[in-house]
């Protein structure tokens, strides 16, 4: 591990000691993991103290670990994931945050890195997290009338309604999903002399 990730590891773990609940280093990289109701305290601190200064939010993803590995997952499913670089040490972290299963909230960040804004929809949307405090939280890459939340490993690959313009109501209109059975039989069979020969036919 090189001496700038122990250093960065040695201090976060200084700066927020009884506030982790893990520290890993991976790939030269540390990931922390940090209670729900301290995210922002966190994330304030990892931009503002100077021994951090990530003055620099890369992404924020959400994970759903619904059917994670091998092994029956007993954690909490929903977690939010913050990337964060520092220009001025050239060093990076990830933050990683757990959230309730049946209602995944956290606080919103935008007002430390206002890049947070798009992210944050982006969770929403497609994972269906609310960050409290976002000024306008709305879908971002579906469609308004979208039902459910795509990146949930519980969705269905189909989706649950289609749209289509119907020319009566002159308008794009919603309806449930209808599937038609696809029958995956060769409609035509052809006699020629491959087939011949592999049926022990005439050389």
């Amino acid at each position: 591990m090189p001496d700038k990730i122990q250093t960065l590891a040695a201090h976060a773990q200084s700066r927020f000691e009884g506030i982790l609940t893990d520290s890993v280093v991976s790939l030269n990289e540390l990931t922390i993991e940090v209670p729900n109701g301290n995210i922002h305290e966190v994330c304030q601190a990892l931009r503002d103290d100077a021994e951090f200064a990530f003055d620099m939010l890369i992404d924020i993803c959400g994970v759903d670990y619904l059917e994670y590995g091998e092994e029956q997952w007993t954690g909490a499913r929903f977690a939010v994931v913050y990337h964060l670089l520092s220009l001025k040490h050239n060093h990076r972290i990830r933050v990683r945050t757990f959230l309730d299963d049946d209602a995944p909230r956290t606080r919103s960040i935008r007002d430390i890195w206002i890049v947070a804004d798009w992210f944050e929809r982006e969770a929403f949307d497609l994972f269906g997290f609310l960050f409290e405090g976002h000024p306008d939280l709305r879908r971002i890459l579906t469609d308004y009338g979208f039902i459910g939340h795509p990146f949930r490993k519980d969705f269905p690959l189909s989706g649950n309604v289609e749209m289509r313009y119907d020319p009566e109501k002159q308008r794009v209109i919603y309806e449930p999903v209808e599937l038609e059975e696809r029958i995956l039989v060769p409609r035509v069979i052809r006699d020629d002399n491959r087939y011949i020969a592999e049926q022990g036919g005439e050389d």
